[in-house]
């Protein structure tokens, strides 16, 4: 039995990982800006911790002392979505993760996992099986990937610990506060159109296949390990047809089916005129269409596993088709128990 902390532990994504931590046996600690009941009821010890906060010595010593006798950290932690100032995004992306190594470092953590993004590798083109070999973009289409592609390669660059990447592509499941609540919403509000010709695809992850590539990676980090310094992709068993899933999980919420259709040319120019009126309108607001989710819904993203595989042991123990039951049955019983409250 080991002790973790997990930064962003109470997120979706980073409350998997204490889950399955403390499944098997292990000690967690979580890092963020809440207190979380529900996780203390668990036995994880919580410390709220803001980790991009302008109080240096204040987080940095709280940070230092919730490491103090850790084997590891996974540092799930950061400020996602494809609109905002990039002063957030390098914050809370950047400054953070480097907070957090060098707090590692002080406090003698040997290895660090960090969630990454397969955003990190997008431009506006199509990525088609490719591994990790292929580089980082010139140029990116928000804050976001470009901010964890910084942090990504510093992490990656550490030399006081051991570090490896994991880059999830589309995680989904029953607690999703994200992906899923906005394609249901919008669907049912008649605002949400295919971009493209329908015919992209992507690769997707259940959020639990997710949490355990982490495990697998905090397990594999050791000196001489070829996880050392290096980011993998993970992703389920294939890619899927991007409209189709779609399409299958509007079904799955009953929510009305996407019946309109925008050429991605024309998505482009009309995500790039409005980012560009929201800017000179100093509006904080995302806009109805940004460059990044138009690209994200129009060209195919799907990546060769086989790296993490053969690295890491990373298999999706829990397949598409069982992740979308598990999914819906858990949200159905979230909503009938929320109907009798």
């Amino acid at each position: 039995m080991s002790t973790y902390l997990v930064t962003g532990g109470n997120g979706f994504l980073g409350r998997t990982i204490v889950e399955q931590l403390l499944a098997r046996g292990d000690t967690v600690r979580v890092a963020g800006r809440g207190s979380y009941p529900e996780l203390s009821a668990l036995g994880v010890r919580c410390y709220r911790i803001d980790l991009a906060a302008d109080d240096e010595t204040g987080v940095d010593s709280l940070l230092t002392a919730a490491m103090q006798g850790c084997a590891g950290i996974v540092h799930t932690a950061a400020h996602a979505g494809v609109w905002g100032p990039r002063a957030a995004f390098y914050a809370a992306n950047v400054l953070a993760t480097r907070r957090v190594l060098a707090a590692a470092a002080r406090a003698g953590v040997p290895k660090l996992v960090f969630t990454s993004s397969p955003s990190v590798v997008f431009g506006e083109e199509s990525v088609e099986g490719a591994d990790e070999s292929l580089p980082y973009p010139a140029r990116y289409l928000a804050a976001y990937p470009y901010t964890k592609a910084l942090a990504e390669r510093e992490v990656l660059a550490e030399q006081r610990l051991l570090t490896t990447a994991i880059r999830p592509p589309l995680i989904w499941g029953a607690r999703d506060p994200h992906l899923l609540p906005r394609l249901i919403t919008r669907a049912h509000q008649g605002r949400l159109a295919q971009v493209g010709d329908g015919t992209n695809r992507a690769d997707v992850t259940y959020v639990e296949n997710a949490a355990a590539a982490h495990l697998l990676a905090l397990d594999a980090l050791a000196p001489g390990a070829a996880c050392v310094g290096r980011a993998y992709f993970i992703g389920q068993e294939q890619p899927v047809n991007l409209w189709q899933f779609i399409g299958t999980i509007l079904a799955h919420a009953g929510a009305p089916p996407v019946r309109h259709t925008i050429p991605y040319a024309l998505a482009a120019r009309a995500a790039h005129a409005l980012e560009v009126a929201y800017h000179a309108q100093g509006r904080s607001e995302e806009p109805p269409l940004t460059r990044l989710s138009a690209a994200s819904l129009a060209r195919s993203r799907w990546f060769d596993l086989r790296a993490a595989r053969r690295d890491l042991g990373y298999e999706a123990r829990i397949p598409i088709a069982e992740g979308l039951r598990r999914t819906f049955e858990t949200r159905d019983q979230h909503a009938v128990s929320a109907r009798h409250d």
